[in-house]
């Protein structure tokens, strides 16, 4: 009987042990956090929000007026740990780096309510697009050492298909060729510098505190699974231009 006892004592920190292990496994191990942090281009009063990702996955969606179309998208949460409550007025890019072009997300409404029923069938998340989640300020959330955060989901969306497989000629390219990009979010910020012009006579050069996000994809252009998707880390706080001017987003 005592041995008994003796093996219940050692027998029972394991017990605890395996259920943590089992409790992290069943963790989504594809989701990361980037804390905000400052840089040497920061000006003063800078403020910047934590940011939660998960990598690109891929879906095939019938969208009206296109037809059966290869998506990508990117779950992502904005957590707020500034003095106020701030908006977020989010722009993503999605640059292809082998044979460069860029993408930009777009609102799809039916590719966002296939997503929900992949990732929150329940509506409990309240996942949002890159409109909607401009609509109300991101509240403010305690320190981390001072309780759960108060996270905004959200979710980007690119449109992978050519605009007519048909009209694809020998040698185009597009996004789902690519096997090396980079996501670019802007909007986590308000960081800003105007930069001197590159020559006399030119406008100066904004750049916007921005968040890139580096990947590498395998497979061929015809696979949809996502699992080809590989985070290349780290992610980077930079500096960096637009690709088109703040009006074209509004």
């Amino acid at each position: 009987m005592r041995q008994r006892h003796a093996f219940a004592r050692f027998i029972a920190p394991l017990g605890f042990l395996c259920l943590g292990l089992a409790t992290l496994s069943g963790q989504d191990f594809n989701e990361r956090e980037v804390k905000s942090e400052a840089s040497a281009l920061d000006p003063a009063f800078v403020w910047a929000f934590d940011f939660r990702f998960k990598d690109p996955r891929i879906i095939k969606v019938n969208i009206p007026g296109r037809g059966t179309r290869i998506c990508w998208y990117m779950w992502y949460q904005v957590i707020n740990r500034t003095a106020k409550p701030q908006q977020f007025v989010p722009d993503f890019e999605l640059v292809t780096l082998d044979h460069p072009a860029v993408y930009q997300d777009e609102v799809l409404p039916i590719v966002e309510e296939e997503i929900r029923k992949k990732l929150d069938e329940t509506g409990y998340l309240d996942m949002k697009n890159s409109v909607t989640i401009s609509k109300s300020p991101i509240p403010v959330s305690l320190p981390v050492d001072k309780g759960f955060p108060r996270a905004v989901t959200g979710v980007a969306i690119w449109d992978a298909s050519p605009a007519d497989p048909k009209k694809r000629v020998d040698g185009e390219r597009d996004l789902s060729d690519t096997t090396h990009f980079s996501i670019f979010v802007r909007g986590l910020s308000n960081g800003f510098r105007v930069l001197d012009p590159v020559a006399p006579g030119l406008p100066p050069i904004n750049r916007y505190k921005t968040l890139q996000i580096n990947f590498k994809r395998t497979g061929d252009r015809f696979s949809t699974d996502s699992r080809d998707i590989v985070f290349l880390p780290p992610a980077e706080w930079i500096y960096r231009a637009t690709s088109r001017k703040m009006e074209d987003k509004k």
